[in-house]
């Protein structure tokens, strides 16, 4: 039997990936490509946004696996980086996603912390830890993951060997980082740390 803590983890799971990848979008459309809104990927209907593994089959697995972590993703929403109106724009487009999780989080934190419906802090508690996840997780500097294109915008035009490289070898380096060493210990143990100092712990 599947248990209501699971359900409503993965509901606001799919919601958090959706307006993470809504925000890259909406930055994006604001910044001059079209593209996202063009393909309905503006909209915060969660079906236009699933992704099956991520969005179902991976946190599935966590879930029945007790793993300490538990995350997902939705489907990348499209942009044409030609298109955008600023030098930057690539690099603000990857950092909407994480900061939107991360704003999420501090709003149910804050919430949590000055106890503000106290009746609903497991709920809160839960969309706030799943949306730290969420921005730890895609600030890793490993392609195709955010925190890969913020750093490689960051890098000076010498690393363009190191660019290369990462994405083209980036998801099979996430892939032995996430299961193969050290894990995902790491990763619910910094989730940790985070929320208890966003909640004044």
């Amino acid at each position: 039997m599947i248990e209501i803590s699971f359900v409503l983890g993965l509901i606001i799971l799919l919601f958090s990936v959706v307006i993470h990848e809504i925000a890259h979008g909406s930055i994006a459309y604001s910044l001059g490509d079209e593209t996202a809104k063009n393909e309905g990927r503006l909209s915060l209907n969660p079906i236009v946004h699933l992704d099956p593994l991520g969005s179902i089959l991976i946190p599935l697995v966590l879930a029945l696996s007790s793993s300490p972590v538990f995350f997902g993703w939705a489907k990348p929403v499209p942009v044409n980086f030609l298109n955008l109106k600023d030098k930057w724009g690539e690099l603000k487009v990857s950092i909407a996603g994480p900061a939107v999780n991360f704003f999420l989080a501090l709003v149910f934190c804050t919430l949590i912390r000055f106890s503000l419906f106290p009746e609903l802090s497991s709920v809160f508690a839960t969309i706030a830890i799943i949306n730290i996840g969420l921005t730890l997780f895609n600030l890793i500097p490993i392609f195709p993951l955010d925190g890969s294109h913020i750093l490689i915008n960051l890098l000076p035009d010498s690393f363009i060997e190191f660019k290369k490289f990462m994405i083209s070898y980036g998801a099979y380096i996430l892939i032995f980082v996430l299961f193969v060493f050290p894990g995902t210990g790491w990763l619910s143990g910094l989730m940790d740390i985070v929320f208890r100092f966003l909640v004044g712990m």
